[in-house]
């Protein structure tokens, strides 16, 4: 198959599954408030549950997809189970209800990013990193898409079907159809898996046993341990983040809005994030991902106002440029190929878990000492891990193509 007809079809599966996410992920936190009409701790117990599962999940399917060597059937499966979860969270109702749905639902989304990381790296190892930035530029398009016309599309439906908001009731009383429209794009992108190649890097097996030699390996480790306290500073404010906004005299319509300014950057970052890994390595991209969210949660907490929520949502596409090309690209670095898989999981499992207690963290300091706090005290602390940088997250000592070749036995811390 032509490498360009590869790339196509790669960037499908992107822009298809974050299209979906792009409907979920901006208004979900907004839906428990307001439409479940969950407290405030309580849905920080649900948006923690995510984390938790992703802590099982992930390690589960990435041992599965590298024991097999059927990753791309493995995506295509978790694919379609996170369809189901977005339907089954359609249907819950009250605390109980959607903690459970939610808890089905997170064991198939959380492991759907790494798997398509690892499968994309896999699939164009041949490749440049810039090939794979551009590839995973089109899923932020597709995230943009969504976010921006779902509450447009929402709103003319209810005009249409007489489904008017009510004092003391939710402003969008029908978002909970966010579900039903993920899951159909989840469908098809699971469809769009099974086309994609299924031999060559993307088939390599591991044998029984060899991820333990991860947790020997110190550079492996130390970037695991950095990627779960980053998360536990600067994940909580992301998820509430709606909650800010309404806070300061914003609405739905605000909320979606703010995603324009916020993925502007993030698809021009990405589509140069080769380029910037030639000059700067991995840890270089990350550096300017930290700094950039310390910069704009310091913004929102100590000057919460529409206008500088606009201003600042600039800096979350380099934010998410930084980041979420310069840690799997530093996993690639570390890992033996055979375990791509395993070590993508087990670093996005670290990450579930800051964020798992960054959700609830949030949560219960918005309740006591106002929506502000967890912005101003996330942003000093992903300021400070940034200027600690150096020292914390130290270079790979060794290339990815010698690490790759090297049984995996001989790792060494």
């Amino acid at each position: 198959m032509p490498t360009a007809q590869i790339e196509r079809r790669l960037a499908l599966v992107w822009f298809l599954y974050f299209a979906g996410f792009g409907l979920y992920f901006p208004f979900w936190s907004l839906y428990l408030t307001e439409n479940a009409a969950l407290s405030g701790s309580e849905a920080g117990v649900v948006l923690a549950t995510l984390s938790l599962m992703g802590m099982l999940a992930q390690p589960f399917w990435g041992q599965i997809a590298d024991r097999t060597g059927s990753r791309t059937r493995v995506l295509g499966v978790i694919a379609l189970g996170a369809a189901l979860g977005f339907l089954g969270l359609y249907h819950a109702r009250g605390f109980v209800g959607l903690l459970l749905a939610n808890a089905l639902f997170a064991g198939f989304h959380t492991a759907m990013i790494p798997m398509t990381v690892s499968v994309t790296l896999a699939i164009l190892s041949d490749a440049s990193h810039h090939a794979f930035g551009l590839v995973r530029a089109v899923g932020t398009v597709g995230f943009l898409v969504t976010a921006w016309t779902f509450p447009r599309a929402l709103d003319a439906l209810q005009a249409s079907q007489g489904w008017e908001a009510v004092p003391g009731g939710p402003s969008e009383p029908r978002l909970e159809l966010l579900f039903l429209a993920s899951a159909t794009l989840a469908v098809c992108a699971a469809a769009m898996t099974f086309s994609l190649p299924r031999t060559g890097a993307v088939s390599m097996q591991a044998g029984r046993g060899d991820w333990r030699a991860l947790r020997r390996h110190r550079p492996y480790v130390r970037l695991t341990a950095f990627s779960l306290t980053v998360y536990l500073f600067t994940h909580g404010p992301m998820l509430f983040f709606p909650q800010l906004v309404v806070a300061h005299g914003g609405t739905l319509a605000t909320v979606s809005n703010l995603w324009v300014p916020m993925i502007a950057l993030e698809v021009p970052g990405l589509a140069l994030s080769g380029m910037l890994v030639r000059r700067l390595g991995p840890r270089g991209l990350i550096a300017i991902g930290l700094a950039a969210a310390g910069l704009r949660w310091v913004l929102c907490g100590f000057f919460p106002s529409i206008p500088v929520f606009y201003v600042s949502s600039l800096l979350h596409g380099v934010t998410i440029a930084g980041l979420m090309m310069g840690t799997p690209l530093s996993v690639e670095a570390v890992v033996p190929a055979k375990l791509r898989s395993t070590g993508q999981g087990l670093v996005a499992t670290s990450v579930h878990l800051g964020a798992m207690f960054s959700a609830v963290i949030t949560g219960q300091v918005a309740g006591r000492f106002g929506i502000e706090t967890p912005y101003a005290m996330g942003g000093l602390a992903a300021l400070a891990m940034m200027a600690a940088l150096p020292w914390i997250l130290p270079e790979p000592h060794r290339p990815p193509e010698e690490l790759a070749a090297e049984p995996v036995p001989a790792l060494r811390p």
